[in-house]
């Protein structure tokens, strides 16, 4: 792909052109992050002051040696977010997404958030790269179970979930550290992310590894790119179209010109 001349940054002039760009591309890749879901209410991981990691040392409340050893501290550091996460509805950006994916301007979204709110606003090709709070796993005997039923007492009272089969720790099945990416999920993103003609960033500062390598992958191979994100990224200067701003508020503008312009 030749660099682009002059990314669109003007808020007006970069949505129209995300707009042409989405409405001319015939396999068009979504890749989402932290800044999709914060106007839903759950807060991000990394950003100063505000994310979690400011507060707590990742290796010792949210990895998988952690959760291993001391199951229960971990349960009782997850359980305000996995309330945000359960009371959590989509947001403008969700509903444009699965919008644009039932018109056929977007093929696959691949998100690197565990809240769910792509499929509850009605996404149905979503690769969740970093697991999904939807099921839990027993650590004993591996059944897996839907999670609601097990969250509410979880969110209310901090009980942590047991199987019903054999009464083992039910591990909700997102990424912890320490633990491997679901491989079926990341050769499903690398394959779409070679495949498309354009991948749209939207609420990720790609700065998690090796999802941010994705795309590089899309560029290596001729697709345009888009970034919608209100911190610079290291790929801004190889964007189509950046657009620092939040994503709940900027894809409905860029749908309306999509559907409508």
């Amino acid at each position: 792909m030749t660099e682009p001349a002059s990314p669109a940054f003007a808020s007006g002039a970069a949505i129209e052109d995300a707009a042409v760009l989405i409405r001319k591309a015939e396999r068009a890749v979504v890749l989402t992050g932290a800044g999709i879901s914060t106007p839903s209410g759950i807060p991000d991981f990394r950003s100063e002051g505000s994310g979690l990691w400011s507060r707590d040392e990742p290796m010792e409340v949210a990895s998988l040696s952690t959760f291993r050893t001391a199951p229960e501290r971990f349960f009782k550091w997850f359980q305000p977010l996995a309330s945000q996460i359960f009371q959590a509805q989509p947001n403008a950006a969700h509903k444009v997404l699965a919008d644009f994916e039932a018109a056929g301007h977007v093929q696959t979204i691949i998100t690197q958030n565990i809240d769910a709110l792509h499929h509850k606003a009605g996404s149905k090709h979503v690769v969740e790269m970093h697991g999904t709070l939807r099921t839990l796993s027993c650590t004993n005997c591996f059944r897996q179970f839907e999670s609601s039923p097990f969250l509410r007492p979880y969110v209310e009272t901090g009980q942590i979930p047991q199987c019903l089969n054999c009464n083992g720790i039910l591990k909700p099945d997102v990424i912890l550290f320490g633990e491997q990416l679901p491989q079926s999920a990341w050769y499903e993103a690398q394959r779409a992310a070679r495949q498309c003609d354009l991948m749209v960033i939207a609420g990720s500062s790609l700065e998690v590894l090796p999802v941010a390598r994705l795309p590089m992958q899309a560029l290596d191979r001729g697709a345009h790119l888009i970034i919608i994100n209100n911190t610079p990224t290291y790929l801004n200067v190889r964007a189509d179209v950046v657009i620092m701003d939040d994503v709940a508020t900027t894809l409905p503008g860029v749908a309306e010109r999509v559907f409508h312009g």
